[in-house]
């Protein structure tokens, strides 16, 4: 390799024409780019972009890659959380979907064992801004790059996220290819894209429990709230997995519950021989419409024992009391949602995860509508008092934040007291 020589000279000066006054110094730098001599390139010393995500409207987008690599289909939405990407990345309701993070700057506080909110990674793909070079948190285990690769996850970085958003919000949720394969064309990409779809398909069979298991993990002290609110009594729930975070079920053990998680599949009869207190269905990923066996479960159940159903759950309740749900836009993606609690005139800012809704007006006689999103008006929780059931579109739980409706949990609990008082 041959290189030119660089030249330094330096100049010590007055400032003024008096010896004594204040002295510069100035540097004159003198340099050139070297040469090689062999003809060979040099590699660059920064990533260059090696994958695409081609959506299905025929927009092509170059990014950098990290994580796993390969080619990916989904739905791609995008999540207004400024914090807890590692909640989001193991929630189950995300799974077939790409998750796009409007927050730049993600990785920098690396994963940890103890923020999983299920056993594996569910969603697609993960599409950010910029991607930490460096992690800086003392429950830091491994890097965000790391633990993808670990899990078979697709990531990309140094992509428009901003104007990838703007494009969900004005046409709607969009179904995307992630590719780091340069031997497959954007024209390929472009036919996967628009030959998938997610509208219909049963997601929840592949995100639940196979058999019943006990829960008794509360959430730790270090990270408890509303401890105050405890009852001495004991109340055994079961709770339906159709994609349960492990936060939702911290929660109700810390309020006093005893939990049976079962499988989305369980029969009603068989929970109804468990003779429990009250019965929770949780959240999951996906169409409500596309797994009927789930609203015959609740609608066999309900008015049976208190019921709880949140986010998906809360879906199927609407179904199986005879009501309509439709598909949104772009749904709900963030944990910076405001609600209004129309009982008592209350705002709570939320977490939400889903992209279907209940249809207030298709809901039956006695139905009440309790809370509603501020954003679009959409519903965002109903009561049945006559049937001993309630629901949120919501996240109680909320992990890592914002707590604001946690107390929903000790409602449950006060509907399963007042109907053992009852009973």
């Amino acid at each position: 390799m041959a290189t030119n020589a660089m030249h330094l000279s330096v100049i010590n000066r007055p400032l003024l024409a008096n010896p004594n006054s204040l002295r510069v110094r100035s540097f004159t730098v003198r340099c050139s780019t070297g040469s090689v001599s062999t003809g060979a390139s040099l590699a660059a010393p920064w990533k260059l972009a090696d994958a695409r995500l081609v959506l299905e409207d025929g927009s092509v987008w170059k990014a950098k890659s990290f994580g796993a690599s390969g080619t990916q289909v989904g739905e791609v939405v995008f999540n207004t959380s400024l914090t807890g990407y590692q909640e989001i990345l193991t929630d189950p309701s995300y799974a077939g979907q790409f998750v796009l993070m409007t927050n730049p700057h993600i990785g920098n506080t690396g994963v940890n064992i103890d923020d999983e909110e299920s056993i594996k990674c569910f969603l697609a793909g993960l599409i950010i801004r910029s991607l930490s070079i460096s992690t800086s948190n003392y429950r830091c285990t491994e890097s965000l790059s790391d633990y993808l690769l670990k899990r078979n996850i697709m990531g990309i970085y140094d992509v428009d996220t901003r104007a990838i958003t703007r494009r969900l919000r004005e046409d709607g949720s969009l179904i995307g290819v992630l590719s780091t394969e340069e031997s497959k064309t954007d024209e390929e990409l472009l036919e996967m894209s628009r030959t998938w779809d997610i509208v219909g398909v049963d997601l929840i069979s592949n995100v639940s429990c196979k058999q019943p298991y006990e829960w008794v993990e509360k959430t730790g002290s270090e990270w408890d709230f509303n401890s105050n609110r405890r009852h001495e009594e004991t109340f055994h729930v079961v709770a339906y997995d159709f994609g349960i975070k492990h936060n939702i079920l911290r929660r109700l053990a810390s309020y006093g519950c005893k939990i049976t998680v079962v499988p989305s599949t369980w029969p009603a009869a068989e929970t109804l021989k468990m003779k429990p207190d009250g019965v929770l269905f949780s959240n999951g990923p996906g169409d409500p419409s596309a797994v009927p066996y789930a609203v015959e479960t609740v609608k066999e159940i309900i008015g049976k024992v208190p019921i709880f159903g949140i986010c998906m759950g809360h879906q199927l309740l609407g179904q199986a009391l005879g009501g309509k749900t439709y598909k949104m836009k772009f749904g709900h993606h963030g944990g910076n949602h405001p609600v209004r609690n129309l009982r008592n005139g209350s705002v709570e800012i939320s977490a939400q995860n889903h992209n279907y809704a209940v249809d207030p007006e298709s809901l039956p006689s006695g139905v009440e509508v309790t809370h509603v999103n501020l954003n679009d008006g959409s519903c965002a929780g109903l009561a049945f008092p006559q049937r001993k059931l309630m629901s949120l579109q919501y996240h109680p739980e909320a992990s890592p934040g914002p707590h604001d409706s946690d107390l929903v949990f000790d409602h449950f609990v006060e509907l399963m007291r007042k109907e053992k008082q009852r009973s």
